[in-house]
């Protein structure tokens, strides 16, 4: 009897292994059957919902399926990246966010999730030209040179507004800061709508802020672009110099934007829609609108985009400490 039970176990797990198999693969074959949720950790109205809203647009039409922009913001990006990392692994929710992802761990002593091993990421879908420096008209600098004499000759009394703690926004200002040997004050916000409105009423005198975002107010004429942060200069804002042409030599700080899932999808549901996000960066409307944006599409592999945030962790860290920003 037990040698009759022992050759049993055996035959039916593996009869279990293969229906559990050609379940799963049934699910991808068939992904997605309902609406995907697409989190974007900030509130509506940032540079994150450019490549978001166009890309799921996208995705709606090419697999029959909504897939439903949801802000849910807070804690620069944390609070709604750790609703995906905690949301079933099944392709019906996915993260859509940009570079804070990678640098929150540098900035925040305790996260609720690791930010490598509680996602499966999808892709890097562009990156930008790096944020602009953004001042009130009413602040007397024509240039980067003047705007670092007139934060030396006012330690301390020029604001700039962020989205919050580790924001690009954060991150930009602070190394400017220390890599000029200026006091800046930062006021932190909850999402970069509210602060750069605040920039333009003029309750702040400064702000680094991504182009797609300034480029309206700045050919207005109700902010004051003096330099951009990348190492080459933003095609919609040609005569804007980069930061090494405006003589601070060394500062080059862009970010970017992606998709993940939760850790554990699926395998084949990450590759599905990752090919469906370069089909959808090819289309000419979404070219058309990053390049009227700013941003540059990208669309690499799973397996680049993770070896890219892999470094960018690192490198975000090392930010932080030249800045000398301290966990939270």
């Amino acid at each position: 009897m037990a040698s009759s039970v022992a050759g049993y176990w055996p035959a039916a797990l593996m009869g279990s292994a293969a229906i559990f198999a050609a379940s799963v693969e049934a699910q991808v074959m068939q992904y997605p059957t309902k609406t995907v949720r697409m989190i974007i950790p900030f509130v509506a109205g940032g540079p994150v919902e450019i490549p978001a809203r166009s890309i799921g647009q996208r995705l709606t039409e090419s697999l029959g399926q909504q897939f439903v922009v949801e802000n849910r913001p807070g804690a620069t990006g944390i609070i709604g990246s750790e609703i995906v990392a905690k949301s079933p692994s099944d392709g019906y929710t996915l993260l859509f966010t940009s570079c804070a992802h990678a640098a929150n761990p540098a900035f925040y002593k305790k996260l609720p999730y690791d930010t490598l091993n509680d996602f499966s990421p999808i892709t890097q879908t562009n990156v930008t030209y790096g944020n602009v420096l953004a001042i009130h008209p009413s602040t007397p600098s024509r240039s980067v040179k003047e705007f670092i004499a007139l934060a030396k000759s006012m330690p301390g009394k020029l604001n700039y507004g962020s989205s919050g703690i580790g924001s690009p926004q954060h991150v930009n200002a602070a190394l400017f800061a220390s890599m000029t040997g200026t006091q800046l004050t930062h006021v932190p916000y909850k999402g970069t709508s509210t602060a750069f409105n605040d920039l333009l009423g003029g309750h702040l005198e400064l702000m680094f802020v991504s182009p797609p975002h300034a480029r309206p107010y700045i050919l207005a004429g109700k902010v004051r672009a003096l330099g951009i942060g990348g190492p080459r200069r933003n095609p919609q804002l040609a005569d804007l110099p980069t930061f090494n042409e405006a003589g601070l030599s060394g500062f080059d700080v862009t970010c970017y934007h992606g998709m993940w899932f939760p850790a554990a999808t699926p395998t084949e549901i990450v590759r599905r829609l990752n090919s469906e996000v370069a089909k959808a960066l090819t289309h000419p409307d979404v070219r058309r609108l990053f390049a009227d944006s700013g941003i540059i599409p990208v669309g690499n592999t799973p397996e680049e985009f993770a070896e890219v945030l892999m470094k960018d962790v690192a490198r975000q860290a090392t930010i932080a400490k030249i800045a000398g920003i301290l966990p939270q």
